[in-house]
């Protein structure tokens, strides 16, 4: 067999279907990695560092012998790995056929065609990225900056926008969940109940896959008309939505869910009031600034004294301001803005009235 080198094109298709190994140190593939690509570093980070060293201090040869010694005593448990790896995705695909193995490590250099050599002595298929993942960061970047047709989910706190993409979801429409992906509800309370959230890098990743994603389940290769995504401002949390897609965001139709306060206080109370007091406090804490000393002692002395009803009536109030002041803040929004106003927070009625109007702009 002969190793192929492949562009990131056709290296993504066949990644739907064929395992993917990233070769490259556990730490780089921890701070960002392709979706669903399995860790098989050919190095630690401590191994990568001192080869790199010798690179730099002694010539490539030296770091070459040095990068032997390492991989020398890992070749069998490296194939034996692979093995076990391929077995899986049979298991998993019902594809009897045996399944290629890619493989990339950052320019497409010596680690992954050390590893590419063994698994094809060895007897795979195999093929490496041709520039590796710094070619898939370009093609990354690349998605960011194509043409979408959006349809903006707006509202202000506690209208359920995200509970109504999870349900326009459901009913078969496309949807992308920005704050799902970055493991953060956008506010100062967004952390409460998440997971820690990825790097930039990894965010980046997870949104350029779910564009893609969605193109090619669409008509042509940009044809995202019937896409719903939430309005946001474009830091979510510690991570900012790439520049040329939140651009597009800013200048997409809206679909403004009109809720009144006392509803989206109904859910703001039962949704944040079953988080610990202390962190809470903090949160009020971080946006005592804008929030205003008074609004911040009130607030707090509201929760200390269990009347969440009282202090989120006063973040409400607040954020209220806030999302006005951006969402506001768009050119020509008299042309983008759609109302749709509701009587009350049930999700199925708001969702189908939320289509509805898309039927008719």
């Amino acid at each position: 067999m002969a190793i192929q080198k492949i562009g990131i094109e056709e290296f993504l298709q066949l990644a739907k279907l064929n395992p993917v190994l990233d070769v490259r140190s556990p730490g780089e593939y921890v701070h960002a990695h392709i979706q669903g690509a399995y860790s098989l570093p050919l190095f630690t980070d401590e191994e990568r560092k001192v080869v790199g060293t010798a690179y730099k201090q002694q010539g490539r040869k030296t770091a070459i012998k040095i990068g032997l010694d390492y991989f020398g005593v890992k070749m069998r448990s490296m194939v034996e790995e692979v093995e076990s790896l391929v077995r899986g995705f049979r298991e998993a695909t019902a594809i009897e056929t045996q399944h290629c193995i890619l493989v990339h490590c950052w320019r497409g250099g010596m680690r992954s065609a050390g590893i590419a050599w063994l698994l094809d002595l060895y007897g795979f298929k195999v093929y490496t990225l041709s520039g590796g993942y710094k070619v898939y960061r370009q093609w990354v970047r690349a998605q960011f900056d194509k043409p979408y047709t959006l349809n903006v989910l707006g509202g202000y706190t506690g209208s359920g926008k995200t509970l109504i993409l999870k349900e326009l979801q459901h009913t078969g429409h496309k949807t992308i969940d920005l704050e799902g992906l970055a493991n953060h509800k956008g506010s100062a309370f967004g952390a409460f109940g998440e997971k820690p959230q990825p790097t930039q890098e990894m965010f980046e990743n997870l949104l350029a896959d779910k564009l893609v994603e969605l193109s090619s389940a669409s008509s042509g290769a940009s044809d995202l008309e019937d896409v719903f995504i939430e309005d946001e401002s474009q830091r979510i949390g510690v991570l900012n939505i790439p520049t040329g897609f939140w651009n597009q965001m800013r200048k997409s139709p809206v679909l403004f869910l009109d809720i009144p306060f006392e509803e989206r206080l109904n859910y703001l109370t039962e949704e944040y009031g079953k988080f610990e007091k202390a962190n809470i406090v903090n949160a009020i804490i971080r946006i005592q600034k804008r929030l205003g000393g008074l609004e911040t002692k009130l607030a707090i002395n509201y929760l200390l004294e269990n009347n969440h009803r009282e202090c989120f009536s006063i973040l409400l109030t607040y954020y209220d301001k806030y999302y006005a002041k951006g969402l506001h803040n768009r050119e020509n929004l008299p042309a983008l803005l759609n109302k749709i106003v509701c009587a009350n927070g049930d999700i199925k009625s708001n969702t189908q009235k939320l289509i509805d109007e898309k039927a008719t702009t």
